[in-house]
């Protein structure tokens, strides 16, 4: 009998390149830990008091609200257009083209842009990065494990070593074996 998984929460920012190793890291170990991670969209802005990319995580929000199997790939389009091709994700063309490379069809992803300024979702993400600052997040990423009743903040995405350990598994590196084969 295969144990329930356990759920980890990782806040993060599109702005932030760590957020994206941090991302891509838990992504790729999922299955092989059996854990149930819970992707949250949070304002780095809102935690570093700096500028950012409200307009990206605002529609990360509202995909999350409507669309949630759709998070992972638009979040992972929106850092290989900032981080990879130096493409600005403030721009709504910008988003909807992420969006639309993502697999979103074009109405999908237009009506979700048009959503970005509602209090649903403006309060979604408000809440959503106040609970990352809860935890004690001071910047994205952060990682949160609920294991055995408690809760266990990680900052960075150079604390993978130290999830495998909390989560009594193995650590083989960013790129476990598993996923190498398909790469």
């Amino acid at each position: 009998m295969t144990p329930a998984p356990r759920t980890l929460e990782l806040f993060y920012d599109v702005l932030s390149p760590y957020s994206w190793l941090g991302f891509e890291v838990l992504c790729r170990y999922k299955k092989l830990w059996n854990i149930n991670l819970q992707l949250r969209p949070s304002l780095i802005a809102a935690i570093m008091k700096d500028s950012g990319s409200l307009s990206a995580m605002r529609f990360l929000t509202a995909v999350n609200l409507e669309h949630p199997k759709m998070l992972e790939k638009v979040s992972r389009e929106l850092w290989m257009r900032v981080w990879s091709r130096d493409e600005d994700i403030s721009e709504p063309k910008s988003i909807l083209a992420a969006a639309e490379k993502a697999g979103m069809s074009t109405e999908q992803a237009q009506g979700l842009l048009e959503k970005i300024s509602t209090p649903k979702v403006k309060n979604e993400l408000r809440d959503t990065t106040n609970a990352a600052c809860k935890y004690g997040a001071f910047g994205l990423p952060v990682t949160v494990a609920h294991l055995d009743g408690q809760t266990h903040m990680l900052f960075g995405s150079d604390r993978m070593e130290l999830l495998a350990h909390l989560l009594g598994e193995k650590w083989m590196g960013p790129v476990p074996p598993a996923i190498n084969a398909k790469i």
